[in-house]
């Protein structure tokens, strides 16, 4: 496993971002996009439909999309994660202290809710009270799961021995990385 400081071993093509919700998973997803001019397709956009529903087409999306040259998109949903882990060569995983991620998944989730800012396939953030209601409301669902990774990556590695796995564990690590890993290869 890799840290922020380690060179990469080629040049990644086909890219994962994984982290627990509101780790900076698509934002760090697009930036990667954007240094080394690859296509970011956000995986939240594919799964939710209407209502916050799983659109039917999702899988047959991922496996459409994961069939081009290059991509970077995040690791998550159960449904495709064995697929996404056998196309990618490279794995970021933001393993970032929680006290950080879960100021940043409540903080948007406010801004989300409050603004009523329109997500995938027309949804909004539901009313806040549901954060009492819901065990999968998303600021829930960062606290139950935010150990999960610490199993599954070292496991994802062993089973894709291809995969090049970068741990990035702090805020600084993730533009470290960035700058000294991803830019020269721009």
């Amino acid at each position: 496993m890799l840290t922020a400081t380690d060179p990469l071993p080629h040049r990644p093509r086909r890219i994962l971002v994984a982290g627990v919700s509101g780790s900076g998973k698509t934002t760090l997803a697009a930036r990667i996009g954007d240094v080394l001019g690859l296509r970011h397709t956000e995986i939240d956009a594919l799964f939710h439909g209407t209502g916050w529903t799983p659109r039917p087409e999702f899988e047959a999306d991922v496996e459409a999309f994961t069939s081009a040259e290059s991509w970077v998109t995040e690791w998550q949903y159960s449904p495709v994660r064995r697929l996404l882990a056998e196309r990618a060569d490279t794995l970021v995983w933001l393993d970032l202290p929680y006290p950080v991620v879960l100021g940043r998944v409540v903080r948007r989730t406010l801004r989300r809710r409050l603004r009523r800012e329109r997500l995938w396939n027309g949804n909004v953030e539901p009313p806040l009270h549901t954060f009492l209601t819901d065990p999968e409301h998303v600021v829930r669902w960062s606290i139950s799961t935010r150990n999960l990774n610490r199993e599954r990556i070292p496991a994802l590695a062993a089973a894709h021995p291809h995969l090049v796995v970068v741990r990035l564990r702090r805020t600084s690590d993730v533009d470290r990385w960035v700058r000294a890993a991803l830019v020269p290869l721009a």
